[in-house]
């Protein structure tokens, strides 16, 4: 390994250290390039080299320029060496946004309702953190989606299934990018944002009353409501987009899939129409 490779892992290991213990947490924001860099005593390209990997793994956001929101913004706590791995694979492949909605629907409506069903001892903690760290009137929309997508991550990793807790996390960069894409269909962000948390507030409200079918109906209708509201189409969803804006507007009108038992089944010939005869 040589010099600059270990430089970057300090940076690199000295943060992740920190969020580990408490120290950082999300919503908080790094010193700038130049202050870190002179802190840890490396050079300002190991600092931009560290913070690349830890915006891959979904663990910062960065913002480039200058001024107050300028710089990196903790967004997530590390979730083990699994999710780190699906977060990286995710990261370098598209998915389409229908397929994504889809599986949010399955996997977090269960993971509301299966919270809600221990609601005495889900640890909620983190999460309220992130709904804390929502409210910030200073936050871009970048920002705030960042937060909002480790807000779902965070529910599934409280559900401490760690299978779906890796899903969550490897499809989080998927999940930011179509709901940054939304914010320009959406007819006032301010109002979307007071909105998304009110719907986040009423989300972890049903957990905690142990209220399972109410945890999961506002789940379903938060995430399927952006989809249908935000009208995404064409060049951001795969061709079957129609069927899944209808079934975020009505959720038990999903059209059904024919199985092979169920398909029309083939008209008769003239001949086969006939009745058999009986010698």
């Amino acid at each position: 390994m040589t010099a600059d490779q270990r430089a970057w892992r300090i940076v690199l290991e000295t943060i992740e250290r920190d969020l580990l213990s408490g120290a950082l947490k999300p919503g908080d924001r790094l010193p700038g390039e130049r202050a870190l860099a002179a802190e840890l005593g490396v050079g300002r390209s190991s600092v931009r080299e560290a913070l690349r990997v830890l915006e891959v793994l979904g663990l910062v956001r960065t913002n480039t320029g200058s001024g107050p929101l300028a710089g990196a913004m903790i967004v997530a706590t590390p979730a083990g060496g699994m999710s780190q791995l699906m977060r990286l694979q995710v990261a370098a492949t598209g998915f389409p946004v229908a397929a994504i909605v889809r599986t949010r629907l399955v996997l977090e409506t269960a993971v509301v309702a299966e919270l809600a069903l221990a609601a005495k001892s889900a640890p909620l903690d983190e999460a309220q953190q992130l709904l804390d760290a929502m409210g910030s009137p200073a936050l871009t929309p970048a920002e705030f989606l960042a937060l909002d997508a480790a807000f779902h991550v965070a529910l599934a990793e409280a559900s401490a299934n760690q299978v779906i807790t890796a899903m969550m996390a490897g499809l989080r960069n998927s999940i930011e990018g179509y709901v940054l894409a939304g914010v320009a269909r959406l007819p006032d962000w301010a109002s979307s944002v007071d909105r998304l948390r009110a719907e986040h507030s009423g989300i972890l409200a049903a957990i905690r009353v142990g209220d399972a079918d109410l945890a999961r109906t506002r789940m379903h209708d938060h995430i399927a409501g952006y989809y249908a509201e935000t009208k995404l189409t064409d060049d951001h969803v795969d061709r079957d987009d129609d069927d899944l804006t209808a079934f975020a507007r009505h959720p038990r009108r999903m059209p059904a899939q024919k199985t092979p038992l169920q398909q029309t089944p083939p008209q008769k010939t003239p001949d086969q129409k006939r009745e058999p005869h009986h010698g």
